[in-house]
């Protein structure tokens, strides 16, 4: 079983920063990559930014420049650095994981349970 627990949500005011933290658990044997996606009320979930295993990085266009995503391989952990918040980044933020849970299995995707980023005007 996996398990990817998040961290770091809250309430900051427009301008500020925060970090977002989230560790995959479990019975892992690769990872592909690790990302954050965002939900707002009424809106359809989308990608915030994503890292591959070899390091590639991919950015929604309204975070890039604000937001750095990051890694700790030997912990299993990705972050989200968030710069110069906006009342528009207000959302749930999803970690999501791809990777396999042995060498013989599929890629499955696993998500978290999402933490609340509130960005105050």
């Amino acid at each position: 079983q996996v398990q990817l627990v998040e961290s770091g949500g809250g309430l900051v005011q427009a301008g500020g920063s925060l970090r977002l933290s989230c560790t995959a658990s479990g019975s892992i044997y690769s990872i592909d990559s690790m990302g954050w996606f965002r939900q707002a009320p009424g809106k359809q979930r989308e990608l915030v930014a994503v890292l591959t295993s070899v390091g590639s990085t991919n950015y929604a266009n309204s975070v890039k420049g604000r937001f750095t995503i990051s890694r700790d391989n030997a912990k299993n952990t990705v972050y989200l650095q968030m710069n110069s918040l906006k009342p528009e980044d207000t959302a749930v933020y999803y970690c999501n994981g791809n990777l396999r849970s042995t060498w013989l299995s599929n890629v499955y995707t696993y998500w978290g349970q999402g933490t609340q980023v509130t960005v105050s005007s």
